[in-house]
């Protein structure tokens, strides 16, 4: 029996290798070695190799110059990881289900085998992931590549790389993909890291459908990039590519005058890209896994996602059923942790006859709470940390949440007069919490607020909230906003920061608007109070910017 074993997996391997068979490699021209600098002769032009690290000698000798363009090879060289699997199950769980995320969990196993047999193994396990990952979604709906993938890739990008591709100057810079498809990595290279060109596989679509098949070369877009950059002589680009590649497979590396080889043991030591290096800042995105899904991390969550519904729905019963004297001490044993900080309540300085008018409202009216958003569950979190009945405004609420919800919510109508009507009622009758965002964002930075809260009393109080999740996003732009808390709630240990800062005066009731600040003044004075004590940014993006980037509407009636 364990004689016939390896003829089986020969013979599985044959077949596999005559439906999936590619012609042979076209070799490089000359062996390559990385002892010393070696040329090879392309289309009649000279290559010369080079170790990396002769690229970085030192920052003030930068060998690209400012005007030469650079080809870098985007799997080998910018990306540290060396598995395109995780960014392939993104997209097989974000566009598909959790079904096809686990089928092709299921065949990973099967996949490195046949990047270990050797040969074609890896095209082989490159055309089997991509087959599973995109058959049958529509190509139109496919916003993944967009709205998903570049945070992923971000977080992956090698600032060595990166440095080296941009440092050289103002030179075209042309990324070369030869596993990744276009449709998921044109979006991240050009949006994000201000690449020119991109030269990557198509997908095959059929009837406006992936077929999850690709489309043998991307000979067409090569040329077109080849004409785009042109260059003779010292003019000729810089190629930056791995060591074990075959630079025929992309044969716009033939018109590098020198290429600079990156070996595995050189990506071990890279750094990830930083933050606040990203050429353009990473504020908007969308999916509901919080984790780029390694293999163990995903079989993690396809094992933990039966607990974490039986806990989600414990969680909810005991948040809409009990006292807030009882429900806090449960949840926090089920795994949920809150930080509440409160600094002084201490109403801030004034004039004397500001604050008898504010003292005369507040006989007559509740306080208004004004908080950033995080998630739905922004005005419940603080209601429970702080014991007290709210009553929360929101812009988008759906109807299942407001059944759900164990303190009254009312939704705006996005009209200023009768919504600022609705809120100075609602204010005569207790406390009001309001997140003037209009929409959550899960970044360190705060979109622009609507000044209405500013209108409505003399007072307002300042609530900075951020939330930390470790399997799933309690939040969607284009998802189902309905299962947004129970998302939330499938987290193992999810964590509430909340601070309560000091309260701010308006000034708009007592002095009045032709004297007294802007509502506009008012609104950005709190917005930056709350981004300086949570270390956010303050931007002037809108609900309607986020969800023009993520979900291509304004997002007004996502209310599902």
């Amino acid at each position: 029996m364990l004689q016939t074993a390896p003829f089986f997996v020969t013979f599985f391997l044959y077949i596999f290798r005559l439906l999936f068979r590619n012609p042979p490699p076209k070799p490089l021209r000359r062996s390559l070695s990385l002892s010393h600098p070696y040329a090879a002769v392309h289309s009649g032009t000279k290559t010369t190799y080079h170790k990396f690290t002769s690229l970085r000698r030192n920052d003030d000798d930068h060998p690209i110059s400012p005007t030469t363009a650079v080809i870098i090879d985007v799997e080998g060289a910018l990306l540290k990881s060396t598995s395109m699997f995780p960014y392939f199950m993104l997209v097989a769980f974000e566009a598909g289900s959790l079904v096809r995320a686990a089928v092709l969990l299921l065949f990973y196993p099967f996949l490195r085998l046949l990047t270990l047999a050797g040969g074609h193994g890896g095209e082989l396990e490159l055309k089997l992931m991509v087959f599973i990952s995109f058959i049958g979604l529509r190509q139109k709906d496919f916003s993944v590549g967009s709205s998903v993938l570049p945070r992923a890739f971000l977080s992956d990008v090698a600032l060595e790389a990166f440095e080296a591709a941009k440092g050289g100057g103002g030179g075209k810079v042309v990324a070369v993909c030869g596993k990744l498809p276009r449709v998921m990595v044109e979006s991240f290279l050009k949006d994000y890291l201000e690449v020119e060109f991109v030269v990557a596989r198509e997908l095959r679509v059929v009837g406006g459908y992936f077929v999850g098949a690709l489309e043998e070369d991307s000979g067409g877009s090569a040329g077109e990039v080849v004409r785009a950059i042109g260059g003779d002589g010292d003019d000729r680009p810089v190629g930056i590519a791995r060591f074990s590649r075959d630079l025929d497979d992309h044969r716009i590396f033939s018109l590098c005058k020198e290429i600079y080889l990156v070996r595995r043991a050189d990506k071990a030591s890279w750094r990830n890209l930083p933050r606040d290096k990203y050429p353009k800042p990473l504020i908007f995105h969308d999916g509901r896994l919080a984790a780029v899904p390694t293999p163990l991390s995903f079989l993690a969550l396809l094992v933990w996602t039966p607990f974490g519904l039986l806990l989600a729905a414990a969680r909810l019963a005991v948040a809409i059923t009990l006292p807030y004297t009882f429900s806090v001490p449960i949840l926090y044993f089920s795994g949920f942790r809150t930080v509440i900080t409160q600094t002084a309540t201490s109403p801030p300085n004034s004039s004397a006859a500001a604050a008898a008018a504010a003292a005369e409202t507040a006989k007559k009216k509740g306080q208004l709470y004004v908080c950033n958003h995080r998630t739905l569950l922004d005005p419940l979190y603080l209601s429970f940390t702080m014991n007290r009945k709210f009553t929360a405004v929101t812009y988008s609420l759906s109807r299942v949440s407001e059944l759900l919800s164990p303190i009254p919510t009312v939704r705006l109508n996005r009209d200023r007069v009768r919504d600022a009507e609705m809120m100075d009622r609602l204010l005569g009758r207790g406390d009001l919490v309001v997140c003037p965002e209009g929409t959550t964002c899960r970044e360190p930075y705060l979109l622009r607020f609507s000044p209405l809260f500013a209108e409505l009393t003399d007072e307002v109080v300042p609530v900075a909230m951020d939330v930390h999740v470790d399997m799933f996003y309690g939040t969607t732009a284009s998802g189902l906003k309905c299962l947004d808390p129970l998302f939330f709630l499938l987290n193992p240990r999810p964590e509430y920061y909340i601070r309560v800062l000091d309260p701010v005066s308006t000034g708009l009731r007592s002095s009045g608007l032709a004297t007294g600040p802007s509502r506009y003044d008012v609104a950005n004075r709190v917005q930056r109070r709350i981004g300086d004590a949570l270390g956010f940014e303050c931007t002037k993006l809108t609900r309607k910017d986020k969800y023009m980037a993520l979900a291509g509407n304004e997002g007004i009636h996502y209310n599902r």
